[in-house]
Parts: C-alpha cells; sequence; structure tokens
C-alpha cells in the first residue's frame, strides 16, 4: 500500500470494486482502517470514502488472500549493494501469498523488472506454493505501473496501462480487470514485452536526463547558460523533446530500472554501454555541485570545511513527500565527509525516515523556513513551489541553484 498499491486500491474501490490492500506495515494499516493517508498527494478523504462505502479495507493477513478474486503485487524492486537487482520482495510476497491461491484466480505483477521476471522467477514460487498450475489453474500477468505521484494532468485512471499475459486467456482476463478502472488498457504479446515497456519508457528519460546534466558542465565552462538553451530549443515544434538537468536523479524508477537491463543482458553476452554511460553521469552529478560550491566559496576566500551548508528540499522532485533514491540525500553525505556542517530544509519532509541507502540520515529533521540566514550555503536541490527561494539571497553568503529556482543573475547565486 504504497506510491503505486494505494492509488491502484482506491480507485477499483471507488468504481465499486471491494478491495483488500495488504501490507507488512502495521502502522500503514492501522492508518488505513482508520481513514487516514500517509502519502500526501493522496487525501485522507479518499481513503475514508471508499471506506465508509465498504469497498475498502486493510490488513497484514495474508490468509484473507483466498477471498479475491485478483491479486496485484505492487513491491518494491531495489538494486543490490552491487547494483544488481533485488528481487526479494517479490520473491517473498510470492511465497507470502502461494499457500492462499484458489483456481481461477488472477496475479498481477506491477513492479518494474527485467524481462523474464514474471515467468522465471515469480511464476515457479506460486506453482511451488499453491500446487496449482500458472496459465491452467490460475492467470498470471505483468502490467507495469506508470504512477507519477502528484501529477496533475495524469491519474491513475487516465494513464494507458500496459498489460501481458502468460497466456491469451491470461490477458484477456487481466485486461478485464483494469479495463474496470483504466480508460485504455494496451495489451501486448507477453509478459516479457510488457516488462520491456517499462524499461524502455524509463531508460529514454534517464539518457536523455544524462545528456543535459552533461550539457550543463560543458556550457558552463563556456559561460553559456544551458537553461536559456533548453528553452531555445523547445520553440522547436518537432523532432525535440525538453529535459532538464539538476543535481542528480531521484525516485523510484529513473535510477534503478535502466540497471534492470544491463544486468539482464550480460546473460546474453551484450554490454549495454549506452545506458551504463548515462546511469554514470547522473549518479556524479552530486560531486558536481559539491565541486561548483568549493569553487564558489574558494573564490569568496572560504574553505567548505567547517561552512554551514542547508540543503533545500529533500524530495526527488517538487511538491512531493517522497524522498526515494534523492540525490539530495547524497549531498548531505557528501557535503559531510568534506568536513561541512549541514542541515535541510524541506514542507513536505519535516522528519528523514529511515532508508537503506542512507539510514544515518534518519531522524534528522528539517528546520524552520526562517533559520535559513543561520547557514553559510543554501544548495537548492528541490524546486519545492511553496519556498520562496528569492528570500535565500537575502539570508545566506551564498546560493547553489542547481534547479534555476531563482532568475536572473545575482552576486551570491551560483548556478550548478
Amino acid at each position: 500500500m504504497g506510491y503505486v498499491g494505494l492509488p491502484l486500491a482506491l480507485e477499483f474501490g471507488r468504481k465499486g470494486l471491494a478491495v483488500i490492500g495488504f501490507d507488512i506495515d502495521q502502522d500503514k494499516v492501522d492508518m488505513l482502517k482508520e481513514g487516514r493517508s500517509y502519502i500526501k498527494h493522496i487525501p485522507s478523504d479518499a481513503v475514508a470514502a471508499v471506506s465508509r462505502a465498504g469497498m475498502f479495507d486493510a490488513t497484514t493477513d495474508f490468509r484473507r488472500i483466498a477471498e479475491t478474486d485478483a491479486v496485484i503485487i505492487c513491491v518494491p524492486t531495489p538494486l543490490g549493494p552491487h547494483w544488481e537487482p533485488d528481487l526479494s520482495f517479490i520473491e517473498s510476497t510470492a511465497r507470502s501469498i502461494a499457500p492462499y491461491l484458489h483456481p481461477g484466480q488472477l496475479v498481477s505483477l506491477e513492479s518494474t523488472t527485467y524481462p523474464g521476471t514474471t515467468e522465471e522467477v515469480l511464476v515457479p514460487l506460486l506453482e511451488a506454493g499453491s500446487g496449482l498450475r500458472a496459465g491452467v489453474d490460475f492467470r498470471v500477468a505483468f502490467s507495469p505501473e506508470r504512477e507519477d505521484p502528484n501529477n496533475r494532468n495524469y491519474t491513475t485512471a487516465t494513464i494507458p496501462k500496459v498489460v501481458g499475459g502468460l497466456t491469451p486467456e491470461c490477458l484477456a482476463v487481466a485486461s478485464a480487470m483494469y479495463g474496470e478502472i483504466i480508460e485504455r488498457v494496451v495489451p501486448v504479446s507477453s509478459c516479457a514485452t510488457a516488462e520491456s515497456t517499462k524499461l524502455l519508457e524509463n531508460i529514454f528519460r534517464s539518457v536523455n536526463i544524462a545528456l543535459v546534466n552533461e550539457l550543463k558542465v560543458i556550457f558552463h565552462r563556456m559561460g553559456i547558460d544551458v537553461w536559456e538553451v533548453i528553452e531555445a530549443a523547445s520553440t522547436k515544434p518537432f523532432g525535440y523533446m525538453p529535459f532538464y538537468p539538476g543535481p542528480g536523479l531521484g525516485g523510484h524508477c529513473i535510477p534503478i530500472d535502466p540497471f534492470y537491463l544491463s544486468w539482464k543482458a550480460r546473460e546474453y553476452g551484450i554490454a549495454t554501454r549506452f545506458i551504463e554511460l548515462a546511469g554514470e553521469i547522473n549518479t556524479a552529478m552530486p560531486e558536481y555541485v559539491i565541486d561548483q560550491t568549493m569553487k564558489a566559496l574558494n573564490e569568496r576566500r572560504r574553505s567548505l570545511k567547517g561552512t554551514r551548508v542547508l540543503i533545500v528540499g529533500l524530495a526527488y522532485k517538487g511538491d512531493v513527500d517522497d524522498l526515494r533514491e534523492s540525490p539530495s540525500l547524497r549531498l548531505i553525505e557528501l557535503f559531510e565527509t568534506a568536513g561541512a556542517e549541514t542541515g535541510y530544509y524541506d514542507p513536505f519532509i519535516p522528519v528523514i525516515p529511515r532508508t537503506r541507502e542512507h539510514a544515518s540520515l534518519a531522524g534528522r529533521r528539517s528546520i524552520d523556513y526562517e533559520e535559513a540566514g543561520q547557514f553559510d550555503v543554501a544548495v537548492i536541490s528541490t524546486r519545492h513551489s511553496p519556498v520562496d527561494h528569492a528570500q535565500l539571497l537575502k539570508w545566506c553568503e551564498l546560493v547553489v541553484d542547481t534547479r534555476r529556482a531563482i532568475a536572473g543573475s545575482h552576486p551570491n547565486l551560483v548556478r550548478a
């Protein structure tokens, strides 16, 4: 019941289909049963409405899988310590639900993963734990999630849904289920094709963002504003799509998904040099921000060591409370490694929760914005619309803007 599962559950509930929301976090389940949301862009009223209508219940008891006609798996697929796919959440979920599967059920996986996962990993676990045959006794499908938190133009219902089935019957049943709530279902020939579709979407973004990040560095050296270049190029009505630079990639998809395909491609003896180069460029952007900050301080006869640095914006993108893979967390660690004293401000994330890669930052609290003047340097890492970024120019000796949140040129403003 996270950023993918909860919106999906609520959409089914609103359309009059009874939903059970499964999660292993008892605190989340308790909040949902009380009609409360723990995700900023999902209002509590939405949870309460489907609950009052008797269309939604939440539980940690996987035995209730037996009550359902369809099971949709929306669990994380992170990278392991050596940048290899970590399918442990899919595997543990499959083992948890398999004993309670019954003939006629549909199991649909939505977690982004490499081509072949549904058939090579999920199906064997479900069959071993249930004693049933996939495609014969129960149906299996893959339908990649396409959630974009806080996107006001597209919702769960209006984003087209790609669906691949283990068999033609599996595809037909899964398409019919999603068709109850999604305006347009896009059937494809196999689960592997559906898995590949999501990877293509995110690799496309990763490569193009890497391109503008690299151009940012080049143009900066030439004294050219990359943002002005992008705006001018965007006036071309064909053959161009704007992408924007930043301090690195964040979110649950773009920084991770390309490496799933790179890993799988090695099985076929193929080196994905283009994809991996894009990943290297994007991963290196926090170091570039640190370097530009150090250079700006040197020009002011200041050392980064002992300087008080404020990271403005912790979420991976503007106006959300989602910090998965956020480069802001990496920036905090890099600044502190260099000897700086750091704090952060984010109106949507008052406390840093525990994360897999940055556990040491858990529990840190956002400052009040009025305290920003106590810092020597402010680094704008995420552009939140409620924040008056220009005020930082009055409060801080140096402002490093990675998002073009402040217009114009100012003596104490540096682009990075």
